[in-house]
């Protein structure tokens, strides 16, 4: 305790005023034990220290200067009583809330019951004539008989009922199955392709490479430009991104895999997506207005050659892919 410097009445003052201090403080230690035998509750220190922290901070804030002990006494019950009024509304909500989920759980039993209670069950008849036979025993015998076997009865139907054993078998189905649908689809998208192409600069200059059904359009570019490398200069700087593919006048975006436009039978502006061999183009040899089922050699081609000729046939003609638009007929644009 620091000493005081000073007059000594001012002194003695001031000790007065510590020692009240001192009895108030041991007031509420007093006051804190009978708390916490009142609620009877394991572990209070820990749960109410918050609480009492609390109101040690509310009763040093509130307390301004020097205050007589009857001040801090009336400042200091008024303060717990706060605090004890909220705690106890707390608890009432808690108590409350939980009666409610109580209440709740109740009614859902009470409802299982009642469904299950309107199931019909037959007795063993068998066992209900031995019981005839036999002769009345004392009532400390009658506890001990076992209680009698209750059977479904065959007629209801009791397929809503929950039957762990027929999830079970469902659930070994569905993952066999899955697994059965996913090797097929691996198998599938693994089988060879060879996909017919033109480079096209102007003109037309016909390839064929073979890859996968599961591989992309990027994947086949690449291939593309190996190829085509050796005999094309201006290709010898370029990537696969750089380059365009265009099928049935679409382009396809380089994400789609050839695996895609088979299993969907996806159709273009003019002709199947999901034939890649090729054969003459309908519009030389026929009526460019009519469909036919032939596909044409889709044109690999450098993504700059398309910006500068977007505006000139044929690749005025080229749009997009989008799954979501139908191509009922071959058409030309303008007519």
């Amino acid at each position: 305790m620091a000493h005081y410097k000073g007059a000594a009445s001012e002194a003695g003052r001031a000790m007065h005023l510590m020692k009240k201090r001192e009895k108030a403080q041991q007031e509420i230690e007093l006051r804190k034990k009978k708390i916490e035998e009142d609620l009877k509750i394991d572990n209070i220190e820990n749960k109410f220290a918050t609480h009492y922290d609390a109101v040690e901070q509310q009763l040093k804030s509130s307390t301004i200067g020097l205050v007589t002990l009857d001040e801090m006494k009336a400042k200091q019950e008024h303060i717990v009583r706060e605090r004890e009024k909220k705690l106890a509304q707390k608890k009432a909500e808690k108590e409350k809330e939980r009666q409610k989920e109580i209440e709740a759980k109740q009614a859902q039993k009470n409802k299982q019951k009642r469904q299950i209670q309107a199931l019909s069950f037959d007795l063993d008849e068998e066992e209900d004539e031995d019981e005839a036979d036999k002769p009345e025993k004392d009532w400390r015998e009658q506890e001990e008989v076992p209680l009698k076997k209750i059977r479904k009865n065959p007629d209801v139907d009791t397929s809503f009922l929950p039957d762990r054993d027929r999830e079970e078998a469902d659930l070994k189905l569905r993952e066999e199955l899955r697994l059965e649908w996913v090797m097929t689809q691996a198998s599938l998208k693994d089988e060879p392709i060879t996909v017919t192409f033109s480079y096209w600069d102007g003109s037309g200059h016909r390839k064929n490479v073979t890859l996968k059904k599961g591989n992309s359009i990027y994947q086949f570019l690449q291939r593309c430009l190996d190829t085509l490398r050796p005999e094309f200069s201006e290709l010898k700087t370029v990537s696969a991104d750089q380059l365009m593919y265009v099928k049935e006048d679409l382009i396809l975006p380089h994400h789609y895999t050839f695996y895609d436009f088979i299993v969907t039978k996806a159709r273009g502006k003019s002709g199947p997506l999901f034939q890649f061999d090729a054969s003459d183009d309908v519009r030389l040899v026929n009526d460019a207005t009519q469909e036919k089922q032939d596909s044409h050699a889709g044109k690999v081609l450098l993504r700059s050659w398309y910006e500068r000729n977007k505006h000139i046939f044929p690749a005025s003609r080229w749009e997009p892919y989008d799954p979501t638009k139908t191509y009922s007929k071959y058409t030309i644009k303008g007519k």
